[in-house]
């Protein structure tokens, strides 16, 4: 039996939670939002979507008792009309800190012992934090970090070469932001690396073609939900299954003493071990500037907030 909590069901939440359902990930779902009204219909709803269908999900509405034998809670709160007039997912970082700073002792008094999963941006800072405020261990509080951009890059490439991008294997590495960037000299198609058949051009094209994406989408529609929902659920599989998968997910480096996205194992435990992609020096140097970006946001946490 597993036991799934989603804090936030906003645009990205009640996708992560309809796929949670449809992908039959858990036997138990327990959803909260500060608009209790929203809970209310989303259980509802997701509990009408059921019918006709094997196996059924229980859905349970705002009780914090439920948090305690949780495998897995996904964050997912935050404000996405903030990015509707920026650029920089830093800009976020002032309200969804706020919710960090609500939710972190209520894990913290349910005795919650399983898997924080963080979607809320900026993401690896907000992952941080929660590790910070928490005191659990880093392995158990992971963020979803690149698991997106490298999607997106998959399909870039995919599309170029006219293949499913899930045959494109490589990383997005760095900060779930701006200061990301493709580890090219790895990436590859079956045994080719695509730095021995496209350009520095071409390959920066589709690296800011993929980061790009996430605005026009942004643009178009609002928000993003379809993309960063699949990844979550990706990763809570790998979670609440045992899978073993290896994911750029943003959790902690040793070596850039901070969380950033990078390959780990992710375990039902959380993060088993991580490793590091081996970069050439332009690759090197733009993980270390990304480390340095995330740090530089992370210490912006310890400023007074300005009203």
């Amino acid at each position: 039996m597993k036991k799934v909590a989603v804090i936030g069901i906003g645009h990205v939440g009640s996708t992560v939670a309809y796929t949670l359902i449809t992908r039959q990930l858990c036997d138990t779902l327990v959803l909260f939002d500060k608009n209790e009204a929203l809970v209310a219909a989303e259980k509802n709803d997701l509990t009408d979507g059921q019918v006709g269908r094997k196996g059924q999900v229980k859905v349970i509405a705002s009780d914090l008792s439920q948090l305690a034998d949780c495998d897995l809670v996904i964050f997912s709160a935050g404000d996405i009309s903030i990015l509707q007039h920026s650029n920089d997912r830093f800009d976020e970082l002032k309200y969804t800190r706020t919710t960090v700073e609500e939710w972190a002792p209520k894990l913290k008094a349910a005795d919650f012992k399983g898997v924080l999963l963080n979607i809320t941006n900026p993401c690896d800072v907000i992952t941080q934090y929660f590790q910070e405020l928490t005191g659990f261990p880093k392995h158990r509080v992971i963020g979803t970090g690149t698991t997106l951009d490298t999607a997106r890059m998959q399909v870039a490439v995919g599309q170029q070469f006219n293949v499913d991008p899930n045959t494109v294997h490589g990383y997005v590495l760095g900060e779930h932001g701006n200061s990301q960037f493709v580890a090219w000299s790895s990436v590859r198609l079956t045994d080719q690396a695509l730095t021995e058949v496209l350009t520095p051009a071409q390959l920066q094209a589709f690296a800011d073609g993929a980061k790009q994406s996430a605005w026009d989408t942004i643009g178009g529609k609002g928000y993003t939900s379809y993309g960063i929902a699949n990844q979550a659920n990706i990763c809570a599989e790998a979670i609440l299954k045992d899978t073993r998968q290896i994911l750029p997910v943003s959790n902690y480096s040793e070596a850039a003493n901070c969380y950033v996205g990078h390959p780990a194992v992710v375990t039902a435990t959380g993060v088993r071990e991580d490793y590091h992609v081996a970069l050439n020096d332009q690759e090197q140097h733009n993980w270390e500037s990304s480390a340095a970006k995330v740090k530089e946001m992370y210490a912006s946490l310890k400023e007074p907030v300005m009203e």
